[in-house]
């Protein structure tokens, strides 16, 4: 059972994640050859006060 775990930084709609999911499904599905039904996926929703790049959160870099 493949389980696929992706940190994302906060903000997207529930439809785009909703497409991240079919489409990594059906990736891993036909590169592993498995079935959609036997594939996992996290997503986790960072905060990005909580997501620093080069010492500065993303907030801070977003202003």
């Amino acid at each position: 059972m493949p389980i696929v775990e992706m940190k994302i930084i906060e903000g997207r709609n529930q439809e785009i994640k909703n497409r991240l999911i079919e489409n990594v499904t059906q990736t891993v599905s036909e590169t592993l050859g498995v079935s959609p039904e036997s594939i996992r996926i996290l997503i986790y929703d960072i905060p990005s006060t909580h997501w620093a790049i080069g010492g500065d959160t993303v907030q801070k870099r977003r202003g």
